[in-house]
């Protein structure tokens, strides 16, 4: 009996990458023989790169119209915002995620289209080492356990953004269209009983990555912000914390002068009191104005992302997204 055929959309996003799209191309074009009978849609999505990377897009779409496709976006919107972008124009039956920079196995792609066909709607390729510098490692694995054991219990050890989805959590994450937010960790909070493919992570061979460590703070504050209540409940206990404190301390001062006939300081107690609930109510203010930022970019109903234009082999293709559920 032959396999009904069936169409894998593959985002990829690409921020300052034309020194690795020149192999990334021909690798995911290569694809086609290695996945049939399931066809192939390639959809690129350039998030404001300044370099070549749209030019070397655009002549592999002109090359390969029927399998391309170019999503340039107006400005750079982060990352997160250029895959829900992908999302929002890929019209697969499942959906693929990887970056532009070759350090996924591009090959690994058949292994998770056969547990998709197997009937698992979210396939994961979890990092199950990582060739990359001690300092990335480390901050990998901090970021993870703290997800791990915060936010979401049994998220990856050493974390994901190379998967195949089905097209019902392509569909709930568009629908969504949750802002400043880990897209990865959403998908695995959407459930599904994910399946989970080791592989190990390669060095970056060429370019030089975008992720900047503050675009990792970021990401990593989205994420608590987004999937945790432990930041604000940990300030509610530390501030209580240090009520209690400060009645014990006045008590004892009473204590001490009343039955001890011992002098209480003034200046040295009320200036370190006032430091000390200063900092306590600043640090306060920041976690909660974390919150409500966020809450307020919601209430704006901006959108995730703006296209500039779509080079497609239709004319006619509308620069809204194709798909909306």
């Amino acid at each position: 009996m032959t396999e009904a055929p069936s169409l894998l959309s593959i985002v990829v996003p690409v921020y300052y990458n034309e020194a690795n799209l020149p192999d990334t191309i021909p690798a995911l074009l290569g694809l086609r023989e290695q996945l049939a009978p399931t066809e192939l849609e390639l959809i690129f999505v350039d998030d404001g790169s300044g370099d070549g990377s749209l030019d070397l897009l655009v002549e592999a779409q002109r090359r390969h119209p029927d399998v391309v496709r170019v999503v340039k976006l107006s400005r750079n919107f982060g990352s997160m915002a250029a895959i829900q972008a992908g999302f929002s124009f890929a019209k697969g039956n499942c959906v693929g995620m990887i970056s532009a920079d070759l350090q996924d196995p591009i090959e690994l792609f058949g292994t998770l289209i056969r547990h998709w066909r197997q009937g698992a709607k979210a396939v994961f390729a979890v990092r199950q080492g990582r060739e990359e510098s001690f300092s990335q490692r480390a901050f990998a694995s901090f970021f993870y356990s703290m997800l791990r054991r915060y936010a979401l219990p049994g998220y990856p050890e050493g974390g994901y953004d190379f998967f195949v989805i089905d097209r019902q959590l392509v569909d709930e994450v568009v629908r969504m269209e949750e802002k400043n937010t880990h897209l990865m960790s959403l998908i695995y909070w959407l459930g599904f009983s994910p399946v989970m493919v080791p592989y190990v992570r390669k060095a970056r061979r060429k370019g030089k990555s975008r992720w900047t460590f503050a675009k990792k703070v970021k990401l990593l504050i989205d994420s608590f912000v987004a999937f945790s209540y432990l930041p604000v409940r940990f300030l509610s206990a530390f501030g209580l914390l240090t009520s209690l404190l400060a009645v014990c301390y006045a008590a004892f001062q009473v204590v001490a002068r009343l039955v001890w006939d011992v002098p209480v300081p003034g200046f040295s107690t009320i200036v370190v009191l006032i430091a000390l609930t200063s900092g306590v109510q600043m640090t306060m203010l920041g976690v909660l104005g974390e919150y409500l930022w966020r809450s307020l970019d919601e209430s704006r109903r901006r959108p995730l992302f703006v296209v500039d234009r779509i080079y497609t082999s239709n004319p006619s293709c509308p620069i809204s997204p194709i798909h909306k559920p």
